[in-house]
């Protein structure tokens, strides 16, 4: 169990006008019933900030550069949430890795969707027995997704299309 499980600590929240970071009271710390606000405004500037997770370490606030860094990932959907015993995952630490990153995971939608263009649907149970046997990594990611066992090649195709083009948006994005 995380240690940190009992502990409760608060969010980060960035303003990236101000280039200013702050944490905001949980729900489960008011006491006498007031709802809180879910939108968070910085108190400096009054603009939204983001909320980036447990896990963020700001930069330093003339830190430009990094804080664009920083901007870009919120834009793309990265930020540092966890429990906070083994961190966030994987979060590149520039732009030039934040597109490699994104880049190299297009060429892996690419390589899935090509599964689904080649694959030959089965036509029996026997055939679909097989067909799990061998494909079943690909089979199970579509599958569950689409809650049955039986997926055809078109259902593959538009999940990884779609998978695919989320992967692009993201990259015009941070380009």
């Amino acid at each position: 169990m995380c240690r940190y499980a009992m502990t409760s600590y608060k969010p980060h929240y960035a303003c990236f006008n101000c280039r200013k970071t702050f944490k905001r009271r949980l729900k489960s710390d008011v006491k006498d019933g007031t709802e809180l606000n879910y939108e968070a405004k910085c108190p400096e500037c009054g603009e939204l900030t983001a909320n980036m997770g447990l896990d963020f370490e700001s930069p330093k606030k003339d830190d430009v550069k990094k804080w664009e860094h920083i901007k870009n990932l919120y834009t793309v959907g990265i930020t540092f949430h966890s429990c906070g015993c083994s961190g966030p995952g994987y979060i590149p630490n520039s732009k030039e890795k934040l597109i490699q990153y994104f880049e190299e995971l297009k060429e892996t939608y690419l390589k899935n969707m090509d599964f689904w263009r080649t694959r030959i649907e089965p036509s029996n149970n026997r055939e679909r027995d097989r067909d799990w046997t061998k494909n079943a990594i690909e089979l199970a990611s579509v599958a569950s997704r689409y809650g049955k066992e039986i997926v055809k090649n078109q259902d593959g195709i538009n999940y990884w299309h779609k998978k695919i083009t989320e992967v692009e948006t993201k990259l015009n994005l941070i380009k």
